[in-house]
């Protein structure tokens, strides 16, 4: 099987949600299969504050992951219109894989959530692409063939999924924000098989 890594932070919930939405819609591809990491909080203070794994949920992330994925759905809260520190930390560690063109030719996709609808979505996720893009890496967003993109009023953009949390961070994907998650799920999972059938 070739997997897809789904990469994420979340600090309230609602990414991880998005998370295993996008590996759903990654295993509905022959012959792909998601593989969830997430990465540790970073601390003002010191960097080792967390144990090596989590006590709950995907491991953490390793540079092996994005070497051996075929794929990349990377996502993380808004944080002023950009990506969560912790998950900057870690893209900040991929200089080797940089260096030596591991990710080069892979596609990849973003996705995030706030608390409102105009708390900086689209920066975040143009903001994320970057680091991939100087990876070489092929961005996949959604188009508006899904038809979701035209009526939603909750989350969902064309340069990757996004869902509105609210204030407290305690709403619900909408059904639109998880048939986003998992189309582009899958529409990133048919990329990459058709990218190494080609190769």
């Amino acid at each position: 099987m070739n997997e897809i890594l789904v990469l994420y932070y979340s600090r309230y919930g609602s990414v991880a949600q998005m998370a295993r939405h996008y590996a759903r819609g990654i295993e509905q591809v022959t012959g792909m299969q998601a593989r969830l990491r997430t990465v540790p909080p970073v601390s003002a203070t010191t960097e080792a504050t967390d144990p090596d794994v989590p006590d709950s949920g995907p491991p953490y992330a390793t540079l092996n992951d994005l070497r051996e994925c075929v794929g990349l759905a990377l996502g993380s809260p808004t944080r002023f219109g950009n990506m969560a520190a912790p998950l900057k930390y870690f893209i900040d560690s991929t200089s080797a894989l940089w260096l030596s063109g591991a990710l080069i030719g892979k596609p990849a996709c973003v996705f995030t959530s706030s608390s409102s609808i105009h708390g900086g979505q689209e920066t975040t996720l143009l903001s994320m692409m970057l680091p991939l893009l100087h990876h070489g890496m092929v961005i996949a967003g959604i188009p508006y063939d899904q038809t979701e993109m035209l009526h939603s009023t909750t989350g969902g953009t064309p340069y990757g999924n996004s869902h509105v949390a609210g204030v407290n961070s305690d709403r619900e994907l909408s059904t639109t924000e998880i048939t986003l998650c998992q189309s582009q799920g899958k529409r990133l999972a048919e990329l990459a098989r058709l990218l190494l059938q080609r190769s």
